[in-house]
């Protein structure tokens, strides 16, 4: 009798787990799917005033040797009528500077301007600090805040600022195509999207009654109005972010602004990172800093992270090896809902489909990568980025003996 009722539990358990996995991945699915629809949504066309407004570009830079060059010159090239760029030479040791300089002399380098940043101030974090300085030398009527290690294409600034004149944002934020250079990429970009997704829903970021925000700090483009209003990279709460975007983008809805979170694979390249170790540096520090919910939500997400990436191929190998149908009927069920969500994702992606089978090492390296962030929430040592050593909740910054590269 108790062994009829231990598996009748057994059996319970399974088909909760199922249900529970299958529920999740397709809802992401939904959310993805919905995110996108947003993002591409067709506006009205319209006549625009011209000129369009003035924009400047504010690009950071901390040893960024390997970006910068691309970076700058696709941003010079930008079809757009009216628009000035500022890179902001964050104490570079790596000849950042004397490529800036370069192109300074080169192809429209007359709109190209290079500051120092200095030495960075007690409180603050090195890439908003980078920024507002930026910002204070900018007399666009716009402001473009962009990564070192991102492509232009030659309309993209033309196209996202007619966009956001269509929805009447104030801010402007274009999801990327991400240049993988290395298999690691592949397998970990996945993950990273289903937890992004998974936290910030884009029924949320596009609602302007939602506190929920996101924005992507690859391209923010924010009204100088806007700017000013929420105080800045150098107002007290922006100035300590190690997650600028999404705190800029909570900031301005906070003010009442719009945000537009758009499709912008077309217009924008991006390669973040070029090896695991690289991955999980960069990971490592939005996963301690951006993720919701403190810690509670850590310990849920490293528990439950492997129960739907691993466990479900688990369960389908050990249901055909050991000849078990529920096991397999299980299995193969939690599979299908795993691979229709990454039939969507890795389409995003712009890889392939293949790289659905991955999804259980992507989903261990990630997990690896929640586990070690929560060591260091316990231990209270931080995170390390850009040659900095940051303690957000001493609010303290201290630099680090070795340089390295800011993705």
């Amino acid at each position: 009798m108790k062994a009829t009722s231990w598996r009748r539990g057994e059996r319970g358990l399974l088909w909760a787990l199922t249900a529970g996995v299958a529920g999740f991945y397709l809802t992401q699915l939904w959310q993805i799917r919905r995110g996108l629809f947003i993002a591409r949504q067709p506006q009205r066309e319209e006549e625009f005033e011209e000129p369009l407004p003035h924009v400047s570009i504010v690009v950071p830079a901390r040893n960024e040797r390997r970006n910068i060059r691309r970076c700058v010159i696709s941003l010079l090239a930008q079809d757009y009528p009216d628009f000035d760029v500022i890179v902001v030479d964050d104490g570079s040791t790596d000849g950042t500077a004397d490529i800036l300089a370069e192109l300074q002399h080169g192809p429209g380098g007359q709109r190209l301007s290079v500051v120092r940043a200095g030495a960075l101030p007690k409180g603050w974090a090195g890439k908003p600090h980078a920024m507002a300085i930026g910002a204070s030398l900018a007399h666009g009527e716009w402001l473009l805040f962009t990564d070192a290690d991102t492509f232009h294409h030659s309309g993209a600034l033309t196209w996202a600022m007619r966009e956001g004149i269509r929805r009447n944002a104030d801010l402007v934020s274009l999801l990327s195509h991400m240049e993988m250079v290395d298999p690691a990429n592949h397998m970990i970009m996945p993950i990273v999207m289903m937890g992004i997704s998974a936290q910030y829903a884009p029924d949320q970021i596009a609602d302007p009654k939602s506190p929920i925000a996101l924005a992507n700090g690859q391209y923010i483009l924010v009204s100088r109005d806007m700017y000013d209003q929420v105080g800045g990279y150098s107002g007290p709460q922006l100035r300590g972010s190690l997650v600028d975007d999404r705190d800029m983008a909570a900031a301005v809805k906070g003010h009442g602004g719009r945000l537009a979170l758009l499709d912008g694979r077309d217009h924008l390249d991006v390669c973040m990172y070029r090896s695991l170790a690289e991955a999980w540096k960069g990971w490592s520090k939005n996963a301690y800093t951006g993720s919701r919910g403190g810690m509670p939500a850590f310990v849920v997400m490293a528990l439950g992270l492997p129960t739907i990436t691993v466990l479900p191929f688990v369960l389908w190998l050990t249901g055909i090896f050991s000849r078990r149908a529920a096991l397999t009927l299980a299995g193969t069920i939690q599979l299908a809902s795993i691979f229709a969500y990454r039939s969507s994702v890795d389409h995003h992606l712009r890889h392939s489909r293949l790289w659905g089978f991955t999804h259980p090492i992507g989903g261990a390296i990630f997990t690896a990568l929640l586990a070690n962030a929560i060591r260091r929430k316990i231990t209270r040592r931080g995170v390390t980025w850009s040659g900095r050593s940051y303690d957000p909740a001493q609010a303290q910054i201290k630099v680090s003996h070795r340089e390295e590269s800011m993705h």
